[in-house]
């Protein structure tokens, strides 16, 4: 599972110093920079943690650099920790019931983020080059969770909900639906400009669309992360030319 280039270093998480640093980022990135909270959050050690923690494989960047310091992290979840667990993470958002019935091996990502002197750069390509071989590893076939925009007021992310609603749908297979739903069906497509509701979609989201990931029906208002989030899907039998190139290279 390492993946080393130039200074950057991708494994998964060893032990508890690992998982720790993977949460001080989390807690400068989600609740410091974009106002989250949350039940276990420490604020006193500065670390955003929750009950899922401990059943996640933690996928962690380390620059050597930065004297080996965590500079971006992915949360894993396949079906069989989820049984563990009791649920997927993004349960409590969405009616995963589709992706359950399809008797696919599943895994949910979650809490992706980069230190912001790494954002725009190559970072995340190596932390997705590194997911690629977890998800030939384990066998995974659908890969989903939840992604955010930041903030809660709906009506200033009508256009890009829109956009997604109408153009990025998921297939009606594996169309989870959000539990408090918010309809992303706000603006017609007709009157969407959609260069300007594609510059307002988040760049992790925009990078998951390229490689011809898709949406649920339906968003959710976490006012506790101060988020908006959304539900994406990647079937990995659906990818794009792109994103088979990342998650079929070595196979014969």
């Amino acid at each position: 599972m390492a993946l080393d280039e130039t200074d950057f270093t991708v494994r998964l998480a060893r032990d508890e110093d690992d998982i720790v640093a993977a949460q001080r980022l989390r807690y400068e990135v989600f609740v410091e920079e974009l106002g989250g909270s949350g039940a276990m959050v420490d604020h006193a050690r500065r670390l955003e943690r929750d009950r899922f923690d401990p059943f996640f494989d933690h996928l962690i960047l380390t620059d050597a650099k930065r004297d080996g310091a965590v500079v971006g992290v992915y949360r894993l979840l396949r079906d069989d920790q989820a049984r563990a667990a009791g649920q997927f993470y993004s349960e409590d958002e969405y009616d995963l019931t589709p992706l359950r019935a399809s008797g696919r091996r599943l895994l949910e990502l979650g809490r992706s983020c980069l230190h912001p002197d790494y954002r725009g750069g190559t970072a995340l390509m190596h932390l997705w080059g590194a997911l690629a071989d977890y998800v030939r590893a384990h066998g995974i076939e659908v890969l989903f969770g939840t992604a955010s925009f930041h903030g809660t007021d709906v009506a200033k992310l009508a256009e890009p909900l829109s956009l997604l609603h109408h153009r990025h749908l998921a297939p009606e297979p594996l169309r989870v639906r959000s539990r408090q739903f918010q309809s992303m069906d706000l603006v017609p497509e007709a009157e969407i400009d959609r260069r300007r509701a594609m510059l307002e979609v988040p760049a992790l989201i925009k990078g998951y669309l390229r490689l011809g990931g898709t949406v649920g029906e339906g968003a959710f208002v976490d006012h506790a992360f101060n988020t908006t989030d959304i539900c994406l899907i990647m079937d990995t039998a659906r990818l794009n030319a792109k994103a088979a190139g990342i998650y079929t290279r070595g196979r014969e």
